[in-house]
């Protein structure tokens, strides 16, 4: 197949172990933008197969779909990236992975002595935490997420 006539959505998804409705999902989502031929079938670039790759990777990293979104946007739409542009993205993608080590670094050294007391009851935990207090900071396990308790 030339090039010119781009990947149909069932060679994408052979390339990318992707399941079709995955491919339009991230379509839909403005991760990839694919052309129709003159029969209206989806056509995609050969890059939206690195595109996909580096979706996945960056789920795995815990990026959310707009955080993705976002540092795709920073790529060419019209060539294929470059190592060049990949190793921008790479080093911009270090800062958020330091911060999810130190999150699951915190957790971890913290698990043992949250779930390891055997309470698991909250008059216990009242304790540590009395009337809810962590809920000022926000929601979620505030403690575990890097805040520090009130003294």
């Amino acid at each position: 197949m030339p090039v010119s006539e781009g990947l149909s959505i069932g060679a994408l998804a052979s390339r990318t172990g992707l399941a079709v409705s995955a491919i339009r999902y991230y379509e839909a989502q403005g991760l990839i933008a694919p052309w129709r031929n003159p029969g209206g079938q989806r056509r995609y670039q050969r890059a939206d197969i690195r595109r996909l790759s580096f979706v996945m990777i960056a789920q795995q990293f815990g990026l959310s779909l707009p955080e993705i979104r976002e540092v795709l946007a920073g790529l060419p739409d019209k060539r294929t990236p470059t190592p060049r542009d990949w190793a921008r993205i790479g080093k911009g993608l270090r800062v958020h992975l330091d911060q999810r080590i130190d999150t699951l670094t915190r957790l971890r050294d913290n698990l043992d002595g949250c779930i390891g007391c055997g309470c698991l009851s909250l008059p216990k935990c009242a304790l540590y935490n009395p009337d809810d207090r962590a809920k000022s900071k926000g929601s979620g396990p505030r403690y575990l997420m890097g805040d520090a308790p009130e003294d």
